[in-house]
């Protein structure tokens, strides 16, 4: 039996659904295990392109369960449009080859107005997706918000629990309104949300995701009986973590390794490796310290070059030069066994690559990650760069430059590089 668990180490973005698709050859159940609509996994696979929000990266393969496990929050619009686009482009999405797990917790209409009313009394603005993400987990944690297991109550106590949900809602949004009409903040009013609007929704996205929901517990235990192999995939990103991540500027999740198997159900003495996911470089969407961003024309290439737009928002994303220290530090805090290098056939345009291996902070040279990274400076050493991956189906094959940068990488962070991509579609990539 196998459990892997495939992460991501720097901001999201680095290419884990790529990972994830590639390993899940062999799989037989691929779950998807924390965040929700704001995560975005782009796949290029025989010549096509797939973005995915919430849907697993191995729902391209027909013969892998995929499993939206307990630990996602799902936004019942979004997981129903994504399952009939990919039906439309011929994609199988059938309850044999997809379910989704009872407890997981639902993103109602009411969260995407929360979190833009929260964004817009924040001085400090996180620059979230918008997409209510957060602002489910918020009544997650007050033990108000519904799971797709309440889909299935009687029509009665289900409109109590909507009720329920909406009580701190319909307070905040009136006194919110109240600061508009007064000119305070220059934004449209919210709008109140009744019992009958939020049920009406449930029931209409009901009639496509019913199927799929089950309890996903007894699908998992006879994998791992059967000794079969199982795929946790990961959303967003180490740094973004809630707990361990540039706080408060992260995510409202756990997408650290012990996090993301909390959220798939399988506990850590039975996986047996974590993949942790790096670009080549650094990107990053959204506000929050970034110690090797680059704000001119060699952040702009590696922009253009790596199509570096968010999935989820088409937001540009801000772009650096590869942060070893942010690397190193999760070696140990997410137990990694190895790790794959994305888009080493981008950075290989540039001449010459900086890499960060330390920080000037209060004085002095440090090799670890500070609570206040935002007072960090860079320390760099420069390699030589100026490689073409092009044709290169081997670690031997590729260009001396290009093998001295992941010999670095791996010397400095202390683990294995196994994956290398060269390419955007997942053929492109080498095993090591």
């Amino acid at each position: 039996m196998s459990v892997k668990m495939i992460i991501g180490l720097q901001y999201g973005d680095e290419g884990k659904g790529r990972a994830v698709h590639y390993e899940a050859k062999k799989a037989a159940i691929v779950i998807r295990a924390t965040g929700g609509s704001n995560a975005g996994h782009t796949v290029v696979a025989n010549g096509k392109k797939y973005a995915m929000h919430l849907l697993p990266s191995a729902i391209i393969r027909p013969e892998v369960v995929s499993m939206i496990g307990p630990g996602v929050v799902a936004d019942l619009k979004v997981l129903s449009e994504e399952i009939e686009q990919m039906r439309e482009a011929g994609i199988k999405v059938e309850k044999d080859n997809f379910v989704v797990s009872q407890r997981t917790h639902i993103t109602l209409p009411h969260h995407k107005q929360l979190d833009r009313l929260y964004e817009m009394l924040k001085e400090n603005k996180v620059g979230t997706t918008g997409r209510g993400v957060g602002t489910t987990y918020e009544e997650k944690a007050r033990r108000t918000n519904l799971r797709m297991c309440d889909l299935f109550v009687e029509e009665k106590q289900l409109k109590h629990k909507i009720t329920e949900n909406l009580k701190v809602y319909n307070v905040l949004v009136a006194e919110a309104n109240k600061l508009i009409e007064k000119g305070i903040y220059e934004e449209e009013k919210f709008p109140l949300i009744t019992t009958e609007e939020e049920y009406e929704y449930c029931m209409k996205y009901k009639k496509i995701v019913q199927e799929f929901i089950t309890d996903v517990h007894p699908i998992i235990d006879e994998a791992i009986e059967k000794d079969e192999l199982i795929i946790i995939e990961g959303a967003q990103s180490f740094w973004l973590d809630n707990d361990h991540g540039d706080y408060p500027m992260t995510t409202s999740s756990n997408p650290n390794a012990s996090g993301t198997a909390s959220g798939a159900g399988i506990g850590p003495t039975l996986i047996d490796e974590v993949i942790g996911v790096i670009k080549a470089y650094t990107s990053r969407v959204g506000n929050g310290p970034f110690v090797t961003e680059l704000e001119d024309e060699t952040g702009d290439l590696i922009r253009e070059w790596g199509h570096e737009y968010g999935t989820t928002t088409g937001r540009p994303r801000r772009t650096g030069w590869l942060d070893l220290v942010m690397v190193k530090h999760t070696k140990n805090t997410s137990g990694l066994t190895s790790l794959c290098i994305n888009h080493m056939d981008t950075i290989g345009k540039l001449d010459k690559i900086n890499v960060c291996v330390g920080y000037q902070y209060k004085g002095e040279i440090i090799r670890h990650v500070p609570l206040d990274k935002e007072n960090c400076k860079p320390v760099y050493e420069e390699l030589k760069g100026g490689w073409c991956t092009e044709g290169a189906s081997t670690f031997e094959e590729l260009p001396k430059e290009a093998q001295d940068y992941i010999k670095f990488i791996e010397d400095y962070a202390g683990v294995p590089v196994k994956y290398i991509g060269v390419g955007a579609d997942e053929k492109r990539t080498i095993i090591r």
